[in-house]
Formats: C-alpha cells, sequence, structure tokens
C-alpha cells in the first residue's frame, strides 16, 4: 500500500520525463550499439568500410564529448529552459542520425557523430534533474528506480530490434532512431513544461564558468582525483561492449548455434529475431546486457547492499572482468551469451556502487559538486576505449588485418580494399585463391593468429582498476568506505 500511494504522488510531469528519457535511450542505443558494425563493416552491405582506427577515433572522441560535455550544458539549460533545451537537443539528435545515415567518408562522419553527441550532451542533465526536482526524501528512491529501468528498457529495445532490421537495411536502423526522437517532440509538445525555479539564475557565461570553478574545488582532493583516474579504467574495460565486441562477434562467432536452440524451443522468436542465414545479429547480442540488467538488477542490488561501496565494485569489476574473458575468448554463441550475463552481473553491482561512493565522501556542502564530476572518468574511459578499440583491436583481432598477413605469409597478392572492391570482396577472392571455404579461411585465422588474445588486454584493464580500487581502500582510506 505505501508503495501504491508513493505512485500516487507522483505527477504528470515525473511519468513525462521517464517516458521521454526511454525513447532517447531507444533511439540512442538502437543506434549506437550498432554504429560500430556500420563504421567497419564492407561496403557492399550498406556498411561504410572504414578502418579499427578510424572507428576508435570517431566513437572515442565522440563518446567522450558526449558525457564531458553535461559538466557545462546544465548551465546552458538553467538559462535556457528545460523545454527549449529538449527541443534543441532532439533537433540536433534528429539531424544527426540523418547526417550519419547520409555521408559517407571519414571527416563528414566524424562531424555528423559529434553534432550527435553534442545533442545527447544538451539532453543528458535535464531528464534527471526533472526526476530530483519532482521528487522528494520519501519518493526520490522509487522514482530513480523507475527513471533507471526506463534507461534499461530503451536500452534493450532499441538494440534488439535494430539487430533484427538492419537485415534489411542500415537506413531502418536511422529511421528507427529518428522515429523515436519524433515520438519524444511530441511528448515535449503535449506533457513537458518548465520547473518552477524559485532561484535566481544565472547566465550560460557564468553558470559554465561556475561549472570550471566546481571541477577546480573538487578535483584538489587529489584521493578524489586518484579515485577518478582508477574508475576511468573501469569504464574503458566497460565500453568495450560498444566499441569492440559487436564487431568480435560479428566476424568471429558462431551465433547459429544459439539460433538453432531458439528454433527448437520457439521457433516463431528464432525466425522473429534471426537472419535470414540463420544466425543472430551481433547487435541483438549487444542488447542482452540491458535484458539481463531489467531480469536481475534489484536481485544483485539486494545482494551488494550489505557490502561498502569500494569493496562491492571491486568485486563487480572482477565479475565483469570474467565476463569480458568469456565475451571475447570463445567463438561458441552460448559461451558467449554466457559471458554477457557474467559481464551484465559485474556491472550492476560495480556501476551502480560508483554513484553511491561518490555521494558517500563528498562534503555535505560539495555534493552537486563532486556529483558533477562523476562524468569525468566516463569521459575518459570513452576516450580511452576508442584508442583500445582501434589500432590496437585491429592489430590482434580484426579478421581483415590478421588476413592480409597471412595472404603476405603465402605471397597472395590481391588488390587493396577500395570503394570497387570491398571487404567481402576481399575475403571471398582471398579464400579462393587459398583453396579453402570461407568458413575455413575463418578457422584457419582463429588458429593461426588467437584474436582471441584480445580478452588479456580487456580483462587485464578490469583486473588492474579492482587491484587499484583494493590499495585505494586499503592504505589510502584505510578500508572505511
Amino acid at each position: 500500500m505505501a508503495v501504491l500511494q508513493i505512485f500516487r504522488r507522483y505527477k504528470t510531469i515525473f511519468w513525462a520525463s521517464n517516458v521521454i528519457e526511454l525513447f532517447e535511450r531507444w533511439a540512442w542505443y538502437g543506434f549506437y550499439m550498432a554504429f560500430a558494425l556500420y563504421l567497419v563493416n564492407s561496403k557492399d552491405t550498406g556498411a561504410l568500410g572504414f578502418s579499427q582506427a578510424e572507428k576508435g577515433i570517431i566513437m572515442g572522441t565522440g563518446s567522450m564529448l558526449l558525457y564531458f560535455l553535461p559538466l557545462f550544458t546544465g548551465a546552458v539549460a538553467d538559462k535556457l529552459g528545460y523545454r527549449r533545451m529538449l527541443f534543441l537537443a532532439f533537433a540536433l539528435y534528429f539531424s544527426g542520425y540523418y547526417m550519419i545515415m547520409r555521408f559517407d567518408t571519414f571527416g563528414w562522419i566524424f562531424f555528423a557523430f559529434l553534432w550527435t553527441c553534442t545533442g545527447g550532451a544538451f539532453f543528458k542533465p535535464i531528464i534527471s534533474a526533472m526526476i530530483a526536482r519532482h521528487t522528494d526524501a520519501e519518493t526520490s528512491s522509487i522514482g530513480f528506480g523507475i527513471f533507471y529501468m526506463m534507461v534499461n528498457i530503451g536500452g534493450f529495445i532499441g538494440p534488439f530490434i535494430a539487430g533484427i532490421i538492419l537485415n534489411k537495411s542500415w537506413d531502418y536502423v536511422f529511421y528507427m532512431s529518428m522515429a523515436a526522437i519524433a515520438l519524444n517532440v511530441l511528448l515535449t509538445v503535449f506533457f513537458f513544461h518548465d520547473p518552477v525555479v524559485r532561484e535566481e539564475r544565472k547566465t550560460a557565461a557564468e553558470g559554465i564558468i561556475q561549472a570550471f570553478r566546481n571541477i577546480g574545488m573538487t578535483l584538489v582532493n587529489w584521493k578524489y582525483l586518484l579515485f577518478l583516474v582508477i574508475m576511468s579504467l573501469f569504464w574503458t574495460a566497460f565500453n568495450q561492449l560498444y566499441y569492440s565486441f559487436p564487431v568480435f562477434v560479428d566476424q568471429w562467432a558462431d551465433t547459429a548455434t544459439v539460433f538453432r536452440g531458439i528454433h527448437r524451443v520457439f521457433p516463431w522468436l528464432a525466425d522473429a529475431i534471426g537472419t535470414p542465414e540463420g544466425t543472430i545479429s551481433a547487435v541483438t547480442f549487444s542488447s542482452m546486457d540491458s535484458f539481463f540488467i531489467i531480469l536481475f538488477q534489484l536481485m544483485v542490488s539486494a545482494f551488494v547492499m550489505r557490502y561498502r561501496p569500494l569493496l562491492a565494485m571491486m568485486g563487480g569489476i572482477t565479475v565483469l572482468a570474467g565476463g569480458l574473458g568469456l565475451m571475447f575468448s570463445f567463438q561458441s554463441g552460448w559461451l558467449i551469451l554466457l559471458g554477457i550475463l557474467v559481464f551484465g552481473l559485474g556491472e550492476m553491482a560495480s556501476s551502480p556502487k560508483f554513484t553511491e561512493y561518490i555521494g558517500r565522501i563528498a562534503p555535505e556542502d560539495k555534493k552537486a559538486l563532486y556529483m558533477g564530476t562523476s562524468f569525468l572518468p566516463i569521459a575518459g574511459g570513452h576516450q580511452l576505449a576508442g584508442w583500445l578499440s582501434g589500432g590496437i583491436f585491429e592489430h590482434i583481432a580484426d579478421k581483415y588485418y590478421l588476413l592480409g598477413r597471412e595472404l603476405a605469409r603465402r605471397g597472395i597478392r590481391l588488390p587493396e580494399i577500395s570503394d570497387t572492391f570491398s571487404k567481402n570482396d576481399f575475403w571471398r577472392e582471398a579464400a579462393q585463391h587459398s583453396g579453402l571455404s570461407t568458413e575455413e579461411l575463418g578457422n584457419l585465422l582463429w588458429n593461426s593468429y588467437h584474436p582471441y588474445h584480445i580478452w588479456y588486454l580487456y580483462s587485464g584493464i578490469a583486473v588492474a582498476a579492482a587491484l587499484f580500487l583494493w590499495l585505494y581502500h586499503r592504505f589510502l582510506v584505510n578500508g572505511k568506505a
């Protein structure tokens, strides 16, 4: 009954904000989970055929700005107004998705993604601020629980659908994201209004200057700064879910076994989510992380609530490292799916505790300042993740790079990949000249060049983050946090 009474206290604007968040996450993750594949896959599939290094630069830089700029865009929202800020964000989102769909060169795609991420940076501070403004001490716990549920529902539905429709055309993925943003425009027109602000508003310039001061005020605490640096390692490993994992699954994994397993029990479901080739797309696979969070977050949160935040983070990051090992070291679709589950359990244990820990250690009069700087390690983690998933991933695990090495070893010369000679053409010609089927060629590269060794790097970074957190906990905070 108490829960029902709390639900009745939420106003229409609270529910409207949550639905807007759901559709924004639907649009963003539906596009973002597929973006790495769109950047690097063969041009004859409708993708762009970029190198892994180009992918890393585009995704890492844009995503870094997405999490860094909200330190300042909140000040712009306070001056411009939340409703106007939403319309601006949606305009940038909608036009950004359209430009990414239409452009096909590195420079213009880079620009379009930065443009789209700027829209995300304008959007990001608004909805969480609205949830905070329309909840109180009694309703905030459930209120933010509803908010994070909306995030994960959108984060599951978007990629899940994208993984199905991209088999027909990449354009459908962008149309889906644009449609979700268009729905948000209508929701904002009819149901969203600016909160009543009683405090005096600063100018945007004053707010941005104050944001810089706030960052400086918090980062002079060298222990806190060290904690943020350590957590940037965690986010670097975590973000490989978006940067490298879809590419690894698409190039190396055998997801046909999962398709056949589902088909034996639920043939209608397998036919609905599978590809025409009888496989499960890498994007649909990636969406399972959010699906597992929807199923298990409450149970994991109930389990880890008995532990101090740093201990829970250490344990969660270690579990996440194990998940990365499974995700990047096998070709079996079922083992990879198990890896996503293990990864998700580690994420559920560690990610919420990150925010909780910052709230605990922040001085009472500086909690908002400390919470604002919590975006910094996420931004840094994205930049580092982009770098690792670029040239480093390419030299260890990209099948086209490894194929080039094998052809050079055999003295086989083929035309370079170009607009007229796609990556798929290169792969088929290489198989023909090697006297192998395409499947046999893939197995040869897997067994000869060991692309799965990439898991040493990604899991190692996560383990390093857990180890540094233990040292931080043991020697700097004396086991008190």
